[in-house]
C-alpha cells in the first residue's frame, strides 16, 4: 500500500523516482497485494493490482537512497542486513506528522477498517517524505 501511495504522490509532484517495496521475509513472494488492500486502495484512487511481493536483497541497500521499514521488527531486521548502508534504514512513519515513531499495524487478520487505517498512515508519511525529498533538491 505504501509503494502504491508514494508512487502516485511522487508522480503527481513531478518527481521521477525509483520506488519499490519488499518484505524482509519470503511469505508472499510473487503474490499480488491482499484483495482487501487492493479494494481499499482502489476506493481511494490508487491502483496496486499490478504489484507483486518480493523479498529484500543485499543489492537493495546500495541501489536505494532510503530503505523504509513499516514497523519496529522490520526496522531491526533491515538494520541487521544493511551493513555499511545502515544509515539509509529508517522507520517510514517517521516522515509522518501524525504517526511519527509508530509502526504500521498489520491489517491482514483484521477487518476492512485496518486497511483504511494503514492507508491513512502511509498517505500521511508519503506527504512528509515528499516534503523531505523536495527540500533536498
Amino acid at each position: 500500500m505504501a509503494e502504491g501511495v508514494f508512487t502516485h504522490k511522487a508522480r503527481q509532484s513531478g518527481l521521477s523516482l525509483l520506488i519499490d517495496s519488499a518484505g524482509t521475509h519470503d511469505y508472499h513472494v510473487g503474490a499480488p497485494p491482499d484483495l482487501r488492500a487492493q479494494q481499499t486502495m482502489r476506493q481511494a484512487g490508487y491502483d496496486i493490482a499490478q504489484l507483486r511481493g518480493r523479498q529484500v536483497c543485499a543489492a537493495d541497500f546500495a541501489k536505494y537512497d532510503y530503505i523504509l521499514a513499516m514497523d519496529a521488527a522490520n526496522l531491526h531486521n533491515l538494520q541487521d542486513m544493511a551493513g555499511e548502508y545502515v544509515d539509509k534504514v529508517q522507520l517510514y512513519l517517521n516522515f509522518s506528522q501524525q504517526y511519527a515513531g509508530m509502526s504500521v499495524p498489520d491489517p491482514y487478520y483484521g477487518g476492512d477498517d485496518g486497511f483504511k487505517q494503514v492507508l491513512a498512515m502511509v498517505e500521511d508519511a508519503a506527504d512528509g517524505l515528499l516534503v523531505a525529498l523536495q527540500a533536498k533538491k
